[in-house]
């Protein structure tokens, strides 16, 4: 018997949810394009339940499969902000916080009278 992954098997609630809307709009940007799940399949490479897994937001379908389908309907642009460092303002925080210890830390005191 194999380990199954947590995460696809219950994901935290915010992910879960993520996933979802994400394959609602997918849905909705397929039907807006009058495209059936068969013709959209076969533009990204793959079959069609993986499309219809991902218009189901379930977390087993792959994050090619999501980003395919944002590209397939012109809508993958802002995949290319998300983790974006310079928008990171908390790795930013976390960054200065630790510049600033590691130079306390350094400077310690100064035994140069």
């Amino acid at each position: 018997m194999t380990a199954r992954n947590a995460l696809i098997e219950a994901p935290p609630y915010p992910v879960e949810n993520a996933l979802k809307r994400l394959g609602a709009n997918l849905r909705t940007a397929r039907l807006r394009r009058n495209l059936t799940i068969e013709e959209v399949a076969a533009k990204i490479g793959t079959g069609p339940r993986a499309v219809s897994n991902a218009e189901h937001g379930k977390p087993s379908t792959s994050a090619a499969v999501y980003v395919a389908l944002l590209w397939a309907y012109d809508l993958q642009s802002p995949v290319g902000y998300l983790a974006d460092p310079v928008r990171d303002e908390e790795g930013f925080a976390r960054t200065r916080l630790r510049k600033r210890a590691r130079v306390s830390l350094r400077n310690g005191l100064d035994s140069d009278f």
